[in-house]
C-alpha cells in the first residue's frame, strides 16, 4: 500500500521518524498521514487515520484506540486513583478522544474544551492552542467544582468494568476535600511541541493546583528539547507530570520547510480536488430526518461535563437507536457516519452500535472547521474536501467549514449527525452541508442529538460573570455594506432614529458645553462629481502605498503580538483598515481572522459592552485595536484610559499611519494620503460614525451607529478594498524588508505630535488642542464634518492635498502654507464659532 504520507514526504523532504523500537518507523506510518495547509507556523499537517476526524475510518477501530488509551492510564493510576481523576479533552479534534479515555478509565467524570460560548455558563477557565486553525478554548463545566477536583464519589464501590450505577454522579455523597486535587487527565491527538498541554496546566495549576497530570495522546512526537522541556515544566510547578501514548516519534523537517511549504500549498490551492458547492436537485429532498429518541438528561457530549452516570443511561440505549438508523438506511452497504465538529462522541458511539447491529460496512468521520489542501493522490491523506457555509451560528461568525475524503469515496448513504444548536437554516441552505451530502451520495439521513442546556444554578463570583445576554454582531448586508465575514458591528443599529443635525447648530453646542459630538450626526457630505474624480484619482495613485503599510502592519501584529489576532477596529475609520488587514491574512496566510468594530468616544470612552462581549467569546489577549491614523494621539490614550477597568486587553493600537509618533505598531509614520479619509460612510460600508446618547442607548446596550441604505449609489466601500488589495502581491518584498527593519527599530512612541498641536494652539490663540487636528485625514474629516477655521499646509505639499485645497475652496476656507510643520497638514476648527464664523455657508453640505 501506499502511505498517505508519501507525496508531501517526497516533496517537502519531512520525515516521521519511530522511536527506535523494531518497526517503529512503519507503526507510525500506520497511524499518521501528511498533509498541507496555510499557516503562519506550521505547514504540514499530520493526519490521523485512527482519530475519526479527517480519515473515514471503523467506529470500532476509533473508540477502541480511545478506550484502550483509557485503560493504560488506569493501570498507571492505580484503581484508587483512578476513581478519582478527571478527564479533559481538547476541542475540537480530541472531544471524542477524550471522552473514550474516559470510558476506558471506567469512573471518571469527563469534559472538553470548546469554542462555543453558551450563555449562562460560566466560564471555569480557558487557554489557547498556538499552532490551531481556531485558538481560543473556553472550559465550561457545569459543576464548577469539576475542575478543582472536587466531585463527589463516582461510583466508588462499582466495578469499572461494569459501568457506574446509575445514581454514582459528580457532586453526591462524600466530603469535597476527600477528592480535592484529583488528577487531571489531558488528552489531544498528538503531543507535538507540548505548547497546548503546558498552555492549560499553567493556566489551571494556577488556579486549581494538584499534585499529579496525565497527557494522554495518539501519538507523541516531541523533539527532544520539547521532551527536556515538559520536564523542566513539572519541576517548576511542584507537580508530576506523566504521559500516555499510543505511539512515539519525532518529525524530522529540513530546514525551510515551513517557505517551500507555504509555496507549495499556494501552487495547488485552486487546482485541488476540492469539490465544487452543489445545490440540491429541484424536487430531491436532501436528506430523511431518523427520530433517535435520544435518552433525556444525557448530555451531546462532555462540553459541559459528562458523568458515568449519564454513562450508565446512554450505552443501554444506544442499541435501540442504531436499529433506528438501520431502518432508515434501508439496503445501503457502505455507510459513513459522519459527526459535527465538537460533537464527535455521540456520532461516534451511534457507528460503534450500527456496526454491531449491521453487516453494513461503516464509517466514521466528521466535519472540521480548519482548512487543508487537498490533493486526489493516494499518497497523501486528504485526497477530496467539501466546503460549506458554518452551520451553528459561531461565536466568532461565519465562515467556512470542511468534510474531507466524503466526496469520491463511494459511501451509498452518510448519516449525519448534528446538536439542534446546529440544526439551523445555514444546514439545510442550498449551499449547505446537506446539499453538499446529497450531491455525493444516494442517501443522507439527518440524526439531531438534543444540545445539552446545564439547568446548575450559576455560582461563580460577580467578577467572573459572563455580561447579560448581548446581542450578537450586526453584519452586512442587514447593516453595512460589507460582506458579512468581513467585519462584525458591536453596535445598535439606529437607521431609523433622526440623529441628524446642521454642521453649524452642532458646531455651536459643541463648543458651548451644550452637547457632546457623539450626541448628534453630522449631515452626510455629498461628494460633487469633481471631488468623486478627485477620490478616483487619489485612491489610483496611493493604492500601492496604502497596501504596503496594510501588510507591514499585519505582519508586525502577526509577528509581536500573537499569531493568530481577533481584529477590533474602531469605527468607523478604523474599520476599513480591519478589513484590509483581515484579507491580508487571508490572500497571504490562508488565516481567517475574526473582526469586529467598536465605538470609542473622545471623553466618554471605549463601549463596555462590546469589551464584556469580546471578554465572553475570545481571549483578551488577542485582542488587537485597529484603528486608521494617529493625528495628536488623543484616541490613543483614550483607550489606554478605558481599558484599565478590563483585565487582559492590550491597549496599544496598532494602525495604518502614526505620522503623530503616538504607538509602535503602524505600517507607516509617513504623513499622506489615505483615501478613505477622502469620504464619510461611502467609503466605509455606509455606516455613520458612532452615536451615544442616554436616551438611545442603555446600561446594556451597545453604542449606536446608522446605516446609510439610501447611499448605496454611491458607495466605493467594495471598490476602495478591492484597488487595495488588487496590490498586495506586488508589495509583499518590500512589506518584508520593511517588517525586518522595524522589528530590530526603537519604535517607541515620541508624542512629537502633540507637542507640535500644542504649540500650534497657543501660537494662534486657540488654547483648546481639541481644535487642533493635525494630519491628512483629520484635517478632511475637520473639512467633512465640522466649522473650519483655516487649513495650515506644509509649505510645498503636493498630491496628498488635492482634495483638501478643493474642500477647502467649497467651504471657503483659508489654506496657510507654512514652514517647519511635523505635518503635511493641520485642521484648525474655529475656537469661538458664531454664525457668521467662516464656513457658515455649508457649501459641501447638503441640507435636508
Amino acid at each position: 500500500m501506499v502511505w498517505s504520507g508519501s507525496w508531501v514526504a517526497e516533496r517537502l523532504g519531512v520525515e516521521l521518524v519511530g522511536d527506535g523500537k523494531p518497526d517503529g518507523d512503519s507503526e507510525l506510518r500506520e497511524l499518521l498521514g501528511l498533509a498541507l495547509r496555510r499557516n503562519p507556523k506550521r505547514a504540514h499537517l499530520l493526519v490521523s487515520n485512527v482519530l475519526g476526524k479527517h480519515v473515514p475510518q471503523k467506529p470500532s477501530v476509533v473508540y477502541g484506540a480511545g478506550f484502550e488509551l483509557g485503560r493504560r492510564v488506569r493501570e498507571l493510576l492505580g484503581d484508587a486513583e483512578a476513581r478519582r481523576a478527571v478527564v479533559l479533552g481538547y476541542a475540537e479534534t480530541a472531544t471524542g478522544l477524550g471522552h473514550a479515555v474516559a470510558d476506558g478509565l471506567g469512573v471518571a467524570p469527563y469534559l472538553h474544551s470548546t469554542r462555543r460560548p453558551v450563555e449562562g455558563v460560566a466560564r471555569a477557565g480557558g487557554f489557547e492552542e498556538s499552532h490551531s486553525h481556531a485558538t481560543s478554548h473556553l472550559l465550561l463545566p457545569e459543576d464548577p467544582d469539576l475542575l478543582a477536583g472536587e466531585c463527589g464519589p463516582t461510583g466508588a464501590d462499582v466495578d469499572p468494568d461494569v459501568g457506574a450505577d446509575a445514581d454514582a454522579g459528580m457532586g453526591t455523597g462524600a466530603d469535597a476535600d476527600t477528592y480535592a486535587g484529583a488528577p487531571l487527565v489531558l488528552v489531544d491527538d498528538e503531543f507535538s511541541t507540548g505548547n497546548t498541554v503546558l498552555n492549560t496546566i499553567r493556566a489551571l495549576h494556577e488556579r486549581y493546583p494538584r499534585s499529579r497530570y496525565v497527557i494522554v495522546a495518539l501519538v507523541d512526537m516531541r523533539s527532544p528539547a520539547d521532551r527536556g522541556r515538559l520536564t523542566e515544566f513539572a519541576a517548576e510547578i511542584g507537580a508530576r507530570v506523566d504521559l500516555v501514548a499510543r505511539s512515539s516519534g519525532t518529525v524530522a523537517l529540513p530546514e525551510g520547510v515551513l517557505e517551500k511549504g507555504q509555496a507549495l500549498v499556494a501552487a495547488h490551492e485552486g487546482a485541488g480536488p476540492a469539490a465544487p458547492r452543489a445545490a440540491v436537485e429541484p424536487g430531491r429532498r436532501p436528506c430523511t430526518r431518523v427520530d433517535l429518541q435520544w435518552p433525556a438528561g444525557v448530555p451531546d457530549g462532555g462540553r459541559h461535563g459528562f458523568t458515568p452516570a449519564h454513562r450508565a443511561t446512554l450505552e443501554p440505549a444506544l442499541p435501540a437507536m442504531a436499529a433506528r438508523i438501520a431502518e432508515a438506511l434501508g439496503d445501503a452497504r457502505r455507510v459513513l457516519v459522519l459527526g459535527f465538529e465538537e460533537l464527535m462522541y455521540a456520532p461516534l458511539r451511534l457507528g460503534t452500535a450500527l456496526e454491531d447491529h449491521t453487516d453494513a460496512e461503516v464509517r466514521y468521520s466528521t466535519t472540521t472547521r480548519s482548512p487543508v489542501l487537498a490533493v486526489d493522490d493516494p499518497g497523501y491523506a486528504i485526497r477530496t474536501r467539501l466546503v460549506f457555509p458554518a452551520h451553528d451560528n459561531p461565536a466568532d461568525g461565519p465562515g467556512d467549514r470542511y468534510a474531507y475524503n466524503v466526496a469520491g469515496a463511494g459511501f451509498d448513504a452518510v448519516v449525519l449527525a448534528v446538536d439542534s444548536a446546529a440544526d439551523t437554516p445555514e444546514l439545510h441552505a442550498p449551499d449547505g452541508l446537506l446539499a453538499q451530502l446529497a450531491a455525493h451520495t444516494d442517501h443522507v439521513l439527518l440524526a439531531v442529538v438534543p444540545s445539552y442546556v446545564p439547568t446548575r444554578p450559576r455560582t461563580d463570583t460577580p467578577e467572573r460573570q459572563e455580561p447579560p445576554m448581548l446581542p450578537e454582531p450586526l453584519r452586512g448586508p442587514a447593516f453595512s455594506s460589507y460582506a458579512p465575514d468581513e467585519v462584525g458591528w458591536l453596535l445598535q443599529d439606529l437607521s431609523d432614529t433622526e440623529l441628524e443635525a446642521p454642521t453649524e447648530e452642532r458646531e455651536e453646542a459643541i463648543q458651548s458645553g451644550g452637547a457632546h459630538y457623539a450626541e448628534s450626526l453630522p449631515v452626510e457630505y455629498q461628494p460633487s462629481a469633481q471631488y468623486q474624480d478627485l477620490f478616483k484619482a487619489a485612491l489610483e495613485l496611493s493604492a500601492a502605498r496604502v497596501a504596503r503599510a496594510v501588510g507591514t502592519v499585519t505582519e508586525t501584529v502577526l509577528a509581536e503580538r500573537t499569531p493568530r489576532p481577533v481584529l477590533v477596529s474602531l469605527a468607523r475609520a478604523g474599520t476599513p483598515v480591519g478589513v484590509l488587514m483581515r484579507r491580508w491574512a487571508l490572500h497571504r496566510y490562508g488565516i481567517d481572522l475574526p473582526h469586529y468594530a467598536v465605538s470609542i468616544v473622545r471623553g466618554r470612552g471605549i463601549d463596555a459592552n462590546a469589551l464584556r462581549w469580546l471578554a465572553a467569546h475570545h481571549d483578551p489577549a488577542d485582542v488587537v485595536f485597529v484603528d486608521g491614523w494617529t493625528g495628536k494621539g488623543a484616541i490613543t490614550r483614550e483607550l489606554s484610559v478605558a481599558l484599565a477597568e478590563f483585565e487582559g486587553f492590550d491597549p496599544e493600537i496598532a494602525v495604518l499611519a502614526d505620522p503623530g509618533g503616538c504607538v509602535r505598531t503602524y505600517g507607516t509614520r509617513e504623513d499622506y494620503l489615505i483615501p478613505s479619509a477622502c469620504l464619510n460612510s461611502t467609503v466605509s460600508g455606509l455606516i455613520s460614525r458612532t452615536v451615544l446618547r442616554s436616551d438611545l442607548v442603555g446600561p446594556e446596550d451597545f453604542h449606536g451607529a446608522k446605516f446609510y441604505r439610501e447611499l448605496a449609489d454611491t458607495d466605493v466601500s467594495g471598490h476602495f478594498l478591492d484597488t487595495v488589495a488588487a496590490h498586495f502581491d506586488e508589495v509583499v518584498d518590500a512589506v518584508d524588508a520593511e517588517v525586518k527593519e522595524l522589528l530590530a527599530a526603537d519604535r517607541a512612541p515620541t508624542w512629537e505630535g502633540w507637542a507640535a498641536v500644542e504649540r500650534i494652539s497657543e501660537e494662534y490663540g486657540i488654547h483648546d488642542v481639541n481644535l487642533v487636528k493635525p494630519g491628512v485625514g483629520e484635517t478632511t474629516r475637520v473639512l467633512l464634518r465640522r466649522i473650519p477655521w483655516k487649513i495650515l499646509a506644509k509649505r510645498g505639499a503636493g498630491a496628498d492635498l488635492e482634495h483638501i485645497r478643493l474642500l477647502a475652496e467649497q467651504r471657503g476656507v483659508p489654506v496657510e502654507e507654512v514652514d517647519a510643520l511635523p505635518y503635511t497638514c493641520v485642521g484648525l476648527i474655529h475656537p469661538k464659532y458664531t454664525r457668521g464664523a467662516t464656513g457658515a455657508d455649508g457649501k459641501a453640505v447638503e441640507s435636508k
